[in-house]
């Protein structure tokens, strides 16, 4: 069945260029994504440095993350109710201040945490609220036909500020404490310009009146079209079996025996392979059977995390990780591109919303799986285990969804 929100269109390589907002959009995005990579480095080795407490790393991600959670039902409703390019650069500003309070807190010399804390939960009450409305102000930048290209330039920027966002972050806070945090604020400001200066898209906001029908119109959505609901439920379940980061410092010291350096090598390598890709689709984007190509790339990416876990040399483990990035990759791509293509404007804040939380629950939930699995098990079981988990999803929901499967086009046609 087409999708009657988006209309039928060709392909173009690097079309997303074309339009003026989408490279303010794409340039603000990369300046808070590098920025956000550089806090939370730096505010890592400064908390582990206070206090010498491994649990108080694993605090930090959390009150990052239960604000997603906690205020999914209004972060989505105000993405589709008010201007996304507004609420976007709002929240930039909030993230700033967030930025200049740690740039203080460490130029104070103070050691209380619980600041730190503070800092960070309201850090994560923004993300909060910028991730549904800057996921949803793509479409409102770029027509149909360029909304695939600019998904794939936009996922390369991520994966840029990814690699090189913690390594500059760590670099900068062994010269000065404080340095990383300033590099963000002046990050963050300069992002705000940049989306101010986006001319106000064309949205359909949200007329009806503030309600609970409202506010869940998201999960009802979701659960009504299997398309979006394979995609999301999908990633959530991969993710959460096959993640292997978490594990990685076990495979850098225990299995491969190769020290830090090692461990710096095997988190950048699915990065790399990812940014390959993302370069790769920005040019040739997925023109056919697209679903099909979700559920093959899915289910290599749990192959090649049997092979990481399975692995005791260095270059085999580093080429499957690059390769897991790859796979992973095509798979971001090819799902976040049906996900906003198939969802109607008016509802894809909210929709973006319950998809961020799917997100962030897989990442921090496979972490906790991976770890809890190498205690009772070991590493190598618990990797080896998760990615053919990985590859059994893949094969049980390709029967579940068989509308994902067949999806052949990522504008929304037959």
């Amino acid at each position: 069945m087409t999708n009657p929100a988006i209309p039928p269109s060709g392909t173009t390589r690097h079309g997303a260029f074309r339009h003026r907002g989408f490279v303010l959009y794409l340039f603000a995005r990369l300046c808070a994504n590098f920025a956000v990579n550089i806090v939370s480095v730096a505010v890592g080795w400064q908390v582990y440095d206070l206090t010498q407490n491994p649990l108080d790393l694993g605090i930090i991600g959390l009150v990052q993350f239960l604000p997603a959670l906690v205020l999914v039902l209004i972060t989505g409703a105000v993405a589709d109710r008010y201007n996304r390019r507004m609420i976007m650069a709002l929240c930039m500003v909030g993230e700033a201040l967030c930025a200049l309070g740690l740039f203080l807190f460490t130029q104070t010399g103070s050691t209380n945490v619980i600041i730190v804390f503070g800092i960070l939960l309201a850090f994560g009450v923004v993300r909060a609220f910028i991730g549904p409305a800057a996921s949803s102000l793509v479409p409102n930048l770029v027509p149909a036909e360029d909304l695939g290209n600019a998904i794939a330039w936009n996922s390369s920027t991520w994966q840029i500020a990814t690699i090189c966002g913690p390594v500059l972050g760590g670099l900068l806070y062994g010269v000065a404490p404080a340095a990383p945090y300033a590099l963000a604020l002046t990050l963050l400001l300069v992002g705000v310009v940049m989306v101010s200066l986006i001319a106000k898209p064309i949205q359909k906001t949200l007329a009806e009146k503030a309600s609970w029908e409202a506010a869940i119109a998201g999960f009802r959505y979701v659960w009504k079209e299997k398309i979006v609901l394979g995609a999301i439920s999908l990633d959530l379940f991969a993710v959460l079996l096959g993640g292997a980061t978490a594990l990685m410092p076990v495979y850098a010291r225990d299995v491969l025996e190769v020290g830090p350096w090692g461990l710096g090598l095997l988190r950048a390598a699915p990065a790399i392979g990812a940014i390959a890709v993302a370069a790769y689709l920005a040019f040739r984007p997925v023109k056919d059977h697209a679903g099909l190509v979700l559920f093959v790339f899915v289910t290599l990416f749990g192959t090649f995390t049997i092979i990481f876990g399975l692995s005791t040399s260095v270059w085999l483990s580093v080429t499957a990780l690059v390769l897991m990035g790859a796979s992973d990759m095509f798979s971001v791509y090819i799902r976040e591109t049906l996900i906003q293509v198939w969802t109607p404007d008016a509802v894809r804040g909210r929709v973006n919303a319950v998809n961020m939380v799917f997100l962030g629950a897989s990442n921090e939930l496979g972490e906790f799986r991976a770890g809890v699995s190498a205690a009772m098990i070991g590493a190598v079981g618990a990797v080896v285990i998760g990615g053919a988990g990985t590859v059994a999803v893949a094969a049980i929901w390709s029967r579940l969804f068989p509308d994902l499967r067949r999806a052949r086009h990522l504008d929304g046609r037959p």
